[in-house]
């Protein structure tokens, strides 16, 4: 099973190939690199050449940009009701994963099919806020995003601020996921919705190690036991190389079994559209848990 985000309008990639893909990022064409493309180019796209900033990446770990035409710092792209900030990092990043509005759109749609008055939600590795303005567009009356990078959380708040959720009830935390879920637990709070987008290796704000696969099972239970019995549902995403969508979600049918909750388990993978081919860029894997109906 996978998922395409398909609804974009001012983000396209052209064409992806020879461990590269090419994108329209409203109005601005960057080259990056991305090692799942490694088909030929199409022959006849023109615009490999074009592109107003292309990444490098290093030998040694990372890499710069180079830059055809000077590009702002930062600029917005829009996505249906919501407003992003984009900037280019030396990281290869910009602040978004246009793939995970598919999952936005999931989640959105969860929110409003119940549309429950008291609906917390919790965005766990939250990155620049994405998910958590979806989820706070859609209805959420709460959403708790939390991230360990303080710069991260900030771009989260000029999110927050482009999308006009400021009078939205949005807690944003700078701390260690796992540590912050437990302290959640002790304090008896739930959530009737966990997001988490964990890295394969990162460090928590006190230096805290974080290693996907060692890691994972002990977030997911103790996240467990903090979703609340009415939860509509719990999503992860995930970029870990040579982890399946499939063994994912074996591991979430088996935490789920275990603290009693009963509902389909779905997993798969999220794509974007190379849309002058009619190709998808396969992105990363997802694995969900919904209510049942």
């Amino acid at each position: 099973m996978s998922r395409t985000a398909e609804n974009w309008e001012e983000y396209q990639i052209l064409d992806a190939g020879d461990g590269e893909k090419l994108e329209v990022w409203n109005g601005w064409l960057l080259r990056r690199p991305d090692p799942q493309a490694f088909w030929p180019r199409d022959p006849a796209e023109t615009r490999w050449d074009q592109a107003d900033a292309v990444y490098h990446r290093s030998h040694s770990g990372g890499g710069s940009w180079s830059y055809r035409h000077k590009l702002p710092a930062s600029w917005q792209i829009h996505y249906q009701d919501l407003t992003f900030r984009v900037a280019p990092t030396g990281f290869k990043h910009t602040g978004v994963f246009p793939e995970q509005a598919a999952n936005w759109d999931w989640m959105s749609q969860q929110i409003r099919a119940h549309r429950q008055e008291d609906l917390h939600i919790l965005n766990l590795f939250g990155y620049t806020g994405c998910a958590t303005m979806a989820c706070a567009r859609a209805g959420a009356s709460e959403v708790v995003h939390v991230d360990a990078s303080k710069g991260m959380v900030n771009w989260a708040k000029e999110n927050m601020t482009l999308c006009g959720l400021q009078d939205h009830k949005i807690r944003f935390l700078v701390d260690d996921c796992l540590k912050f879920v437990r302290r959640e637990q002790r304090r008896g709070r739930t959530y009737q919705g966990i997001v988490m987008d964990p890295p394969s290796y990162g460090r928590g704000p006190d230096g805290e190690m974080w290693k996907f696969e060692d890691m994972i099972s002990e977030l997911l239970d103790a996240c467990l036991e903090i979703l609340d019995e009415q939860a509509l549902f719990l999503l992860i995403n995930s970029y870990t190389t040579g982890f399946s969508s499939l063994a994912l979600q074996n591991l979430l049918s088996i935490k789920m079994q275990e603290h009693g909750f009963a509902g389909p388990v779905e997993s798969g993978e999220v794509a974007l559209p190379i849309v002058d081919r009619q190709l998808r860029l396969p992105c990363g894997i997802y694995a969900q848990w919904s209510r049942p109906e």
